[in-house]
């Protein structure tokens, strides 16, 4: 058995919307029906464009140069100045970005030497023909 409430297409005329089977919410009184309060946010996020979380150059040291997991490091505390940064904390946001830059210049000093001195080893070690 169908509701024939339901069949019928609801007109922009109606005062009080339909619910399914209950008694639907009325206007409150002494308002015009279509009447709605509207509000506005507004965010300034130029104060925080100036800081630099270095994201990209963690996942970068992580997945190619994490020696001593310094890149793990780097990406962590990249996440958290990005975190920052969305709670509107410039502040911190900058403390862990430097930090992040920091421990990702580190990396790749690192990793760099260590691929450096591995392909010396190779190279010094090749069997002579």
């Amino acid at each position: 058995m169908e509701n024939k409430e339901q069949e019928q297409p609801i007109t922009q005329f109606e005062k009080t919307p339909r619910s399914y089977g209950t008694r639907g919410y009325e206007p409150v009184e002494n308002t015009t029906y279509g009447q709605a309060q509207a509000n506005a946010v507004t965010i300034e996020m130029s104060d925080l464009e100036g800081v630099r979380d270095h994201l990209a150059w963690s996942i970068f040291n992580m997945v190619y140069m994490n020696i001593f997991c310094l890149g793990l490091v780097a990406l962590v505390f990249s996440t958290k100045s990005q975190d920052q940064k969305l709670l509107g904390d410039r502040d911190r946001a900058k403390r862990y970005g430097s930090f992040a830059q920091a421990v990702n210049i580190a990396a790749f000093v690192l990793s760099s030497i260590a691929y450096i001195a591995v392909l010396v080893v190779l190279v010094i070690n090749l069997p002579k023909k």
